[in-house]
């Protein structure tokens, strides 16, 4: 890859994103490290939300308490880690670019993370018989210690990975890059919950220990392998509130919320990738509250992965032709539907399994067609800060909804059923919320001439040559 200057494009086999320029070659090498890093990322993501719950319910906790600790807590931190990270990083100019430099100083973090989960049993009885505390609650110490480290390099770096994408992929293939990026998660999945997770509650060591070391290579290469473009200066601030301390917070929420179409794609966004979640979050419990075997559980996740990666790239190609938005909109159709079914006839193990592959594969649907959604609808000049204002509401959300749910459920005498119900209402609101953001879409270009409003009240992204598509 080389830099040259141009608009987002291609012709003749040269790819061009912002002042990067790709042969067809350096392009398929663009893609390849990329997708190793994700691989690498998504083994982690997969592994550690199911080992982390195996390993944390041995404790002998309540739901509301895993909720607390394993959802609201990484949702919290995303309150505050996000914005600040993301504001930070689009104002950054170095040498290495302006978000591979954190996606290195985040890795170490979260290697120790994952490898200090693995030993939790170990030092929680240790730490127990040290201060005289129950063995549980030495357990406990010592996974939330190692928690909380990966929790903040997680944080740090999942706010800027697709900000990454989204400077050095030419626009035009976000929405096929996306899908690619999804079929290797699922490969991930299929690995994990195949292979491995019927494994955990008697070897999460090994577990933990060997994903931590695949993380801390696969993503150490790609940052040394993908190289970022030059951006445009950092604008300047001359107000009076600019040059006092809390002047970037003052900007961040000034132009992250001040215009309504914003705060509507905002809103939409957060509830559309909530709906999966009430099911998700307590899937593991449903099944073990049925009696279903956890090697069992894993495979029926393993081949609904399977399918969805067959769709991935073909649904990708889908959100570029018809739009990720009208796409997602179809999705979540779809999904009120199989949540409402699953409301309506999942009684015993049998019909669970079969409802949860329709969970998984219409899940994962959405999540495919609706990756590239937040790019093609933030203004790309400063897309890593309103992501990190969708992550931060996301999370505020996270943080009441998940012990709610938790105590809901404890309230319910822990009838997982019920999680289709939360689901199915969330599911309709979010197809409603993302309605009105598709007739603001239209308002300002739609498909042809989309012309994000300017977050400072300014010129159009059109008329800065500043546009998303």
């Amino acid at each position: 890859m080389k830099n040259a200057s141009g608009n987002n494009g291609e012709s003749a086999g040269i790819w061009r994103q912002g002042t990067l320029t790709y042969t067809t070659a350096g392009l398929v090498a663009l893609f390849c490290w990329l997708l190793w890093g994700d691989f690498t990322w998504a083994m982690k993501d997969r592994a550690i939300g199911p080992s982390a719950t195996l390993l944390f319910k041995s404790f002998g906790y309540s739901d509301f308490v895993y909720a607390l600790i394993c959802v609201a807590f990484p949702s919290s931190t995303n309150i505050i880690l996000c914005p600040v990270i993301s504001y930070i990083s689009d104002r950054h100019r170095g040498r290495l670019g302006r978000r591979i430099p954190f996606l290195i100083f985040t890795t170490p973090f979260i290697v120790a993370g994952l490898i200090g989960l693995g030993f939790t049993p170990m030092l929680g009885t240790w730490i127990g018989e040290t201060f005289s505390l129950a063995s549980r609650t030495g357990k406990l110490i010592a996974f939330g210690i190692f928690w909380v480290l990966l929790d903040f390099g997680t944080t740090l770096a999942g706010a800027l990975s697709t900000a990454l994408v989204n400077d050095v992929v030419p626009s035009r293939l976000l929405g096929r890059f996306f899908g690619m990026f999804r079929a290797v998660s699922l490969l991930a999945g299929m690995i994990f919950n195949y292979f491995l997770i019927g494994k955990v509650e008697t070897h999460s060591l090994y577990i933990f220990v060997g994903v931590g070391l695949l993380y801390g290579l696969g993503l150490s290469m790609m940052c040394a392998k993908v190289k970022e473009g030059e951006y445009p200066p950092v604008e300047e601030r001359t107000s009076a509130d600019a040059r006092r301390i809390y002047g970037p917070v003052i900007t961040y929420f000034r132009q992250s919320f001040s215009v309504g179409y914003y705060r509507w794609v905002i809103a939409a966004l957060v509830l559309a990738g909530f709906t999966a979640s009430p099911f998700n979050m307590f899937s593991i419990f449903y099944a073990k509250s049925i009696h279903m075997d956890m090697t069992l559980y894993g495979r029926l996740i393993a081949c609904s992965y399977a399918v969805s990666f067959v769709l991935s790239y073909f649904l990708g190609a889908v959100a570029d032709r018809f739009h990720p938005l009208r796409a997602t909109l179809g999705s979540l159709v779809i999904y009120f539907g199989a949540m409402l079914l699953g409301w309506l006839v999942v009684c015993d193990a049998r019909t669970f399994g079969a409802a949860l592959i329709v969970h998984v594969v219409l899940s994962g649907c959405y999540f495919t067609l609706s990756a590239s959604l937040a790019a093609r609808l933030f203004p790309r000049k400063l897309f890593a800060q309103f992501n990190s204002a969708l992550s931060m509401i996301a999370a505020i959300t996270n943080v009441i909804m998940g012990p709610l749910l938790g105590r809901l459920l404890d309230v319910l005498g822990r009838n997982y059923r019920y999680t289709f119900l939360f689901g199915m209402i969330a599911t309709g609101l979010a197809v409603l919320l993302l309605l009105r953001v598709y007739f603001c879409f239209l308002k300002y270009g739609g498909d042809g001439d989309y012309a994000p409003p300017d977050p400072n009240g300014e010129a159009s992204e059109r008329e800065t040559g500043e546009g998303t598509l």
